[in-house]
């Protein structure tokens, strides 16, 4: 435990009703550092945070405070306070009194606790609300007042959550201002929860990127934009085009048909890897000269500081380009990359690959069901095994009913020329299916997959 980490998170996790919340969390937060914790809802950052405060037991794992393990201390004897995003005021006191109250009950000096609600209301603008209703103020002017009745107290550490989601696009943009500019003042170690991309770009220090109970990627605004780990993240902050591609040797790469110069290295030669443009990264122009691929111009939208155009390419991709300077659907244009604006990206997995277990020559057990595919010879019943399916061979029916087995569309990605959808079965498996047709998240489908597709493999150990 390094003296500059005021917590230190480690293996943390949670289930309700059997379900896996949070898996194995393990982070740690520096001392007045802004840290946010983003992800789409139900990834588990809420409750990782009611976790910190108290209001959630976990079932493994320990919360470290100053070295400390607080993870058996209630909420009213940590030195955490939390903002809600429903701002929970006292709506029988004026400002004045909400923001006194935690230093009422702790029954300091009435000098002192005048001074220091001044203080605080004047930290938030609010010094000439004193006297007013909390019913009478504006969504923004009560969350200024809940952040005041929270940092009154001076604690250790500020836990906020989604306190920002319920006001208007304008009232949140000057909020953020607002904390950033209180957290700089304070000095206080602010932890803070939002599905939000820009606004966790605009006020973190460090961002902690969550999916499905676990951390994606922990870096800096800049790190986690410009360096992705995964097409989740990629995906998830801010506007990308995602491709396949193929790492021909170190500082070449391969994708849209076409060959690229690039600055990454150590990805072996010919591997398959996923690759990330940034729309505002792609030169546009109406002349050929120095361009690398070519494409049509099918849509441009004015987007207030620049345009936003989908491009045909021609190699049969689409392709998003944010530029200065609008061009009308039908132009053909000239599209170039620069080296430093690639980025190349390991891919998770190559195919599905599914526990499964040999029933007989011709039929394996696997994702609850028994299907059948041709079993290469030197397997026996019951031997342990793992199913390989390439991802555009799994097919999704209509009708649940028509399949071998039902899931759901839980996460979809466009990758240029077709969708990357992760289907979650009935029975809560992962399936990865590539396809041409256009599904949304949370379509219900039927699962089939042919015997031919199917290829059994030894396990490794």
């Amino acid at each position: 435990m390094t003296e500059e980490y005021i917590i230190d998170i480690q293996h943390l996790s949670k289930s309700f009703g059997g379900v896996k919340v949070l898996d194995d969390i393990n982070f740690y937060v520096r001392s007045g550092e802004f840290i946010t914790l983003l992800g789409p809802s139900g990834c588990g950052k809420t409750t990782l945070l009611r976790q910190i405060a108290g209001f959630v037991v976990p079932d493994e794992g320990r919360i470290m405070l100053e070295g400390k393990d607080i993870s058996g201390i209630p909420p009213h004897k940590r030195p955490l306070n939390t903002v809600f995003q429903r701002y929970a005021l006292f709506p029988h006191l004026d400002v004045f009194d909400n923001v006194a109250f935690g230093l009422k009950l702790q029954k300091l000096p009435a000098k002192e606790i005048e001074s220091r609600v001044k203080k605080m209301l004047k930290m938030v603008s609010m010094t000439d609300y004193e006297d007013r209703s909390v019913d009478s103020l504006s969504g923004g002017q009560q969350q200024r007042v809940a952040i005041a009745r929270a940092l009154v107290n001076y604690p250790k550490v500020l836990l906020l959550d989604e306190p920002l989601a319920a006001l208007d696009l304008k009232m949140r943009k000057d909020m953020q201002l607002e904390l950033k500019e209180i957290h700089r003042k304070m000095g206080i170690t602010f932890i803070y929860v939002t599905h939000d991309q820009e606004e966790a770009l605009t006020l973190s220090d460090t961002i902690v990127v969550m999916n499905e109970g676990r951390i994606q990627q922990i870096g800096t605004p800049t790190d986690i934009y410009n360096e992705p780990v995964n097409s989740f993240v990629a995906d998830f902050i801010g506007e990308s085009t995602i491709l396949n591609g193929t790492m021909i040797c170190d500082r070449k790469v391969e994708f849209m048909g076409h060959e690229f110069e690039c600055v990454d290295e150590g990805f072996g030669q010919n591997v398959p890897v996923d690759v990330v443009v940034r729309p505002e990264d792609v030169c546009i122009s109406s002349s050929m000269e120095g361009a690398q691929f070519s494409g049509v111009v099918e849509s441009c939208i004015f987007k207030g500081v620049h345009y936003e155009m989908f491009v045909d390419t021609d190699n049969g991709y689409e392709l998003m380009v944010q530029d200065y300077d609008s061009f009308e659907p039908g132009t053909k244009v000239g599209l170039r990359i620069n080296p430093d604006d690639i980025q190349v990206m390991r891919k998770e997995r190559t195919c599905n690959t599914i526990e499964a277990e040999v029933e007989d020559g011709e039929h394996v057990s696997m994702l609850g069901c028994s299907w059948e595919c041709r079993v290469p010879e030197g397997f026996q019943e019951g031997d342990k095994v793992l199913a390989e399916v390439a991802f555009d061979k799994v097919d999704l029916l209509d009708n649940q009913e028509d399949g071998k087995l039902g899931g759901e569309v839980h996460f979809l990605l466009y990758k240029g020329d077709h969708y990357h959808l992760t289907i979650l079965t009935d029975d809560g498996d992962h399936l990865w299916v590539d396809t041409d047709d256009i599904w949304d998240k949370g379509d219900l489908v039927g699962i089939d997959i042919l015997p031919e597709d199917i290829k059994i493999v030894r396990r490794n150990g």
